[in-house]
Parts: C-alpha cells; structure tokens; sequence
C-alpha cells in the first residue's frame, strides 16, 4: 500500500499560518494545517484589531481568524484541531517528512512551520483576570486605545524601552518599573527614555497586582524590592514586556535557530537550512511581530514551498 505522501503541511495556525494555506489552496498544493492549542495564535488574546487592513470598523482578534480561517477553508485546505508534538525532517532535497499529532504520522514533502511565538507574562493570576480589560503584551497593537491616559510598562529590556517611548507618543504619561537598579537595553534605547519627558523609571519596583471593576484596569499594585514598601499607582493599561519565547521546541537540534529560539530562515527568503521546510511568522520574526508581517510571510512561505515543489517534479 502506497504511503499518504501530502505536498504541503503547515504547523500553527495565526495570520502566518492561515495565509499561507490560502496560497498554497490556491497553487493546488491541498495543505493539511495543524492549529495547535491556540486555534489563531496570539490575536486570539486582542479584543480589538484596528490596524488590519480591509477592516475599516476594525475586528476583534478572534473573529479575525475565523475569517481567515474559512477562507483557508474555502479553497479546500484541512484544518485539523491539533497539536504537532514531534517531528523528523529530512536533510535530503525531495525527501519526506515526518511529523506527528500524537500518535498520528503525517508525511509531507514540504512544512511551513508558522507556530508563532508566545509572550511572556509575570505569572500573576491578574494578569489573566484583566487580560483584554488593560493588560497587554503589545504597544503598537493596542497602544491606540490608552491615548491621553496613564499607563505602566514592565521590564529592563530593549523591548521595554522601546514600547515605553512608542507608548509616551500616545499616552499621558508611562511609568517604567524595573525589578533590578539597572537597566539591560541599549544605550541608545536608554538614551531615548532619558530623553522623554513624559516617561518615570522606577527602578527596583515590582507588578505584584492589579486592582480594577468589571475586569477593566484602574491601578497597579508595585512593591519596592528594597524597602518592601507597597505603593498604587493609577493606570489604564499595564504593558508587560519582558520579551516572547518562540514555540520551536520540537524543532531543536534539525532546524537551525539563534540564541533565543527563532528560527533562521535564508536573506529575502522563508527557507530554513533545511529543504523543503519553510518557516513564516513571529517564529521567525522578533521584530516587527505584527499580524499583518506574519501574513505576509505566510504568503512568501506558501510561494516558497510552491516553487520547491516544482523544481522536483
């Protein structure tokens, strides 16, 4: 009996991941995708999205994915509600690989990994509580929504720094709380805090709360580490940037990645060092991490695996 041998799998779901189905629907390569426990990624997790293109009224995150999803689906890909939890690929051009969702083997010519990265929170169980209502982890996703008012960024990083000072441009005032008497940014990202008149550093201070009616943030608990002195400070929104941790686990040890997990792909390309694998999305991403820039690499994605395809017939 002749193996099932798919032209094109596509791991996670998201903008990456669904775009890149429609376009490999459409090059009639019958992608199978694979969403994994997050069914549409991190913009599952966005009440409002107001800077997608083609949505002048705006759309919440959720009901965005559905329609990419059936538009995935319109064009005859298979969406399965599963996890990918292991994979073997093949170093051999034209060769098959192997993934599987649980005890289930499914073979591929080609993978289009788009399983995204997933943001990193403090652990605090109010940040699920007002999660949507104040919390985020993405000023230039929802920075729009805090203009004129108060709000907090968390974290020493560049990531900080630079949410921080894209968040003064917006808001009334940000008061950056940094757990250690030091920061870990550039110093030309420090340079530009300095330089913001409207951003407070308080070093040594701690998110050890979160206070608000109807799940909307009003005031953020802060500790002094030093001092143990608890203090409030009246906010609308809490940016938790303390950086993303891509999900490539599986990955490790056959696709090649930098020093915190992303996955390389090849200059002006989404080939990873290995052929017929592809990777699109914030798993590949650590900068621009936008719905709209997965989408677009989930298109170069499914163009890229097409063309492969084709070269081995």
């Amino acid at each position: 009996m002749e193996e099932n041998i798919l032209d094109c799998v596509i791991v996670g779901s998201g903008p990456a991941g669904y775009t890149a189905a429609i376009y490999a629907a459409r090059a009639d390569l019958k992608p199978e995708l694979y969403t994994g426990l997050e069914p549409g990624g991190q913009l599952t997790t966005t009440t409002e999205v107001d800077n997608f293109p083609g949505y002048p009224d705006g759309v919440t995150g959720p009901e965005m994915m559905m329609d990419l999803q059936k538009q995935a689906e319109r064009f005859d890909t298979k969406v399965y509600y599963e996890l990918i939890t292991k994979a073997e690929f093949s170093t051999d051009v034209g060769g098959v690989h192997k993934i599987w969702a649980g005890n289930k083997e499914i073979l591929a010519r080609s993978i289009i990994i788009s399983t995204g990265a997933t943001a990193k929170y403090l652990g605090l169980d109010d940040e699920k509580k007002y999660s949507g209502g104040g919390v985020s982890a993405c000023a230039t996703c929802d920075g729009f929504f805090y203009k004129g008012k108060d709000v907090i960024v968390v974290g020493a990083g560049d990531t900080a720094a630079e949410e921080a000072t894209y968040l003064a441009k917006l808001t009334n005032k940000v008061t950056i709380l940094v757990r250690k008497d030091y920061f870990r940014a550039s110093k030309a990202m420090l340079h530009r805090v300095h330089n913001t008149p409207n951003i407070e550093v308080k070093f040594n201070h701690e998110l050890i709360g979160i206070e608000g009616e109807n799940s909307l943030v009003e005031r953020a608990v802060v500790i002094n580490n030093l001092t143990q002195e608890k203090s409030m400070i009246d906010v609308h929104g809490i940016f938790i940037a303390i950086g993303h941790k891509p999900n490539t686990d599986i990955f490790k040890g056959q696709i090649t990645l930098d020093e915190n997990g992303y996955i390389i792909t090849q200059p002006d390309s989404t080939r990873t060092n290995l052929p017929g694998v592809f990777a699109a999305g914030d798993v590949q991403d650590h900068h621009y991490r936008q719905a709209i820039t997965a989408a677009g690499s989930g298109c170069m994605a499914a163009m890229d695996a097409e063309k492969y395809l084709g070269e081995l017939v």
